[in-house]
């Protein structure tokens, strides 16, 4: 997708901090982070959203949950706790139409995701 941000960070057109990348998935720091780890998890495939999952990606967004379990400890929150968030459609809090995976922490949470 042209005007996709995260098409344009996965082509390098836009500058991130990558903290992790392979041929399928990158990983990138948040630009307004909500906790002292937050980190997007992409597909490089553009898909709007987990609506648009298929049969065929199965592997893939498997491998996505790797790759989160892989940055959570690299990031030193495996042990005391994170949360991985995806949202989906503009109603969810969604604001780019990518698939994307938060990794949130760092800090603690609490038990409420909405206020």
């Amino acid at each position: 997708m042209d005007n996709c941000l995260f098409c344009k960070i996965v082509r390098k057109e836009i500058p991130s901090t990558i903290v992790y990348e392979d041929e399928e998935i990158v990983a990138f720091k948040d630009i307004n982070p909500i906790a002292p780890v937050h980190i997007l998890v992409i597909p490089k495939k553009h898909f709007d959203s987990i609506k648009d999952i298929k049969e065929e990606d199965i592997s893939l967004i498997g491998r996505i949950h790797l790759v989160i379990n892989k940055i959570a400890k690299e990031q030193g929150v495996a042990e005391s706790g994170y949360r991985v968030v995806t949202n989906s459609g503009r109603d969810s809090g969604q604001e780019v139409m990518h698939l994307h995976f938060h990794i949130i922490g760092g800090k603690v949470l609490g038990n409420k995701i909405c206020q």
